[in-house]
């Protein structure tokens, strides 16, 4: 397949471009940061989103949605990563509609996907329990009590956590840590008895939450696809997700190059221009290249997915660890090439740096991702 978008899909980014550059440029995520927002994001703005029909992309037409592709998905994230939007997209729209969407019962779908599509409703996926993204290392028990489980355990680092209706939870059923086997998903209403939510505003002024569960009581209507059979469908969900915010990294360092680059046309030092000294001129003709080839291993992966998500792991895995090294390589030339001005708060440029820093953790971070491509090598 070409690497190249279609002309629906280009009609698509221009028209996720046009509403998020004028709605959410970088001065409303400051705004939202300077003013300690409760959500993090703007529920007017999400409305908005919502009925331009963003927030549907992926939930089937039969459930009010698009019934689009990770490929449309990432075109969007693209977008959203060259203003640094906050919002719920990733963690309701791409995270949570692909996990009901590919593992919910008739009954689930028919619940939660037309919610979703309309954004009247907002969940979150529970998975990491430490500081690192290891989602094999699930140690929370859902241990069967009467007609369902009793969750125990903590997670942390819960995207939007803290204003989600719904949450979607990993925990073990059977096996032990480090086992795909045993791994059970299910649905949580976090109001739920039992549930402590802490929201924790990361380094990048986005959100997300930890979340305590204490004989959390679920029947067993709440178990999201096959009891001990959750560990595949997990990492299709997460495969998706790390397709989606490799694409918000792309759209991120491609912003950050065209800013730097204006700087260094407009920047004089010595009578002329800094973009005319030579070693910069090389710095940003590496960094373009870099963008150019992780765009294309990006789009390569999400196609892949829409081709077949189970045969797309290692494309992702090359993808997701690109796409993080990119995004590091073009925010520290960038606040590099700005010279002193790009340490401060009041210049945009550190904003990006802090955001590249978290997608990098986001499920997995470029080490992860390489020694997923070193294992597979091995075997």
């Amino acid at each position: 397949m070409a690497l190249v978008l279609t002309e629906e899909q280009t009609l698509l980014r221009d028209s996720a471009r046009g509403l998020i550059s004028d709605k959410a440029p970088v001065s409303h995520l400051r705004q939202l940061r300077d003013a300690k927002d409760e959500a993090g994001f703007s529920r007017d703005l999400w409305r908005t989103f919502a009925e331009m029909g963003f927030s549907g992309l992926l939930v089937p037409e039969e459930f009010g949605g698009s019934g689009l592709g990770c490929v449309e998905a990432g075109i969007v994230m693209e977008e959203i990563g060259r203003t640094l939007m906050p919002s719920p997209f990733l963690a309701t729209s791409v995270l949570a509609a692909s996990a009901l969407s590919r593992g919910g019962s008739a009954a689930q779908k028919s619940e939660y996907l037309p919610k979703l599509s309309a954004g009247s409703l907002l969940a979150a996926l529970a998975i990491d329990e430490g500081t690192k993204h290891r989602p094999l290392q699930t140690k929370m028990q859902a241990v069967r009590s009467g007609n369902g489980f009793k969750l125990n355990g903590d997670k942390a680092f819960v995207v939007d956590g803290h204003t989600a209706d719904l949450l979607i939870v990993a925990a073990r059923t059977g096996g032990t840590a480090g086992e795909a086997r045993g791994l059970t998903l299910f649905l949580v209403n976090p109001k739920a008895k039992g549930i402590a939510t802490e929201r924790t505003v990361m380094v990048d002024a986005h959100n997300a939450a930890r979340v305590e569960f204490d004989n959390v009581e679920v029947d067993a209507d709440s178990v999201l696809g096959e009891v001990d059979q959750g560990g595949a469908l997990l990492e299709g969900v997460l495969n998706i997700g790390r397709g989606a915010v490799a694409s918000e990294m792309v759209g991120l360092s491609e912003e950050v190059f065209g800013r730097t680059v204006t700087y260094l046309k407009e920047r004089k030092q010595f009578g002329k221009a800094i973009g005319e000294f030579q070693a910069l001129q090389h710095r940003a003709a590496q960094l373009y290249i870099d963008i150019e080839i992780t765009r294309a291993a990006v789009l390569k992966a999400l196609q892949a997915l829409d081709a077949d998500i189970e045969k797309a792991g290692l494309a992702i895995a090359v993808a997701k660890a690109r796409a993080g090294t990119t995004a590091t390589l073009a925010v520290q030339e960038g606040v590099q090439m700005h010279g002193g001005m790009g340490m401060t708060d009041q210049f945009d440029i550190g904003f990006f740096m802090k955001r590249a820093r978290v997608c990098q953790e986001l499920f997995g971070d470029s080490n992860f991702h390489a020694d997923q491509l070193a294992r597979a090598k091995s075997y």
